[in-house]
């Protein structure tokens, strides 16, 4: 269960990152697309690394 001071957190982090739950809601749907679909030249370097920031910045927030 998330404590009051992590749901402000996650709300104030999708807000600066992702403007609204629906767009981090998009931006998880492409991660999990990009999971199921690793080969090569499907996507790029850089996306691959913004969905694994995006992660690890989801992670910082619920600790």
């Amino acid at each position: 269960m998330l404590k009051p001071a992590q749901i402000e957190d996650l709300n104030k982090w999708i807000g600066d990152a992702y403007g609204t739950p629906e767009q981090l809601a998009k931006h998880l749907n492409e991660l999990i697309f990009m999971l199921h679909y690793p080969e090569e030249e499907v996507f790029t370097r850089r996306e691959i690394q913004n969905a694994a920031d995006m992660l690890r910045a989801l992670g910082e927030v619920l600790r």
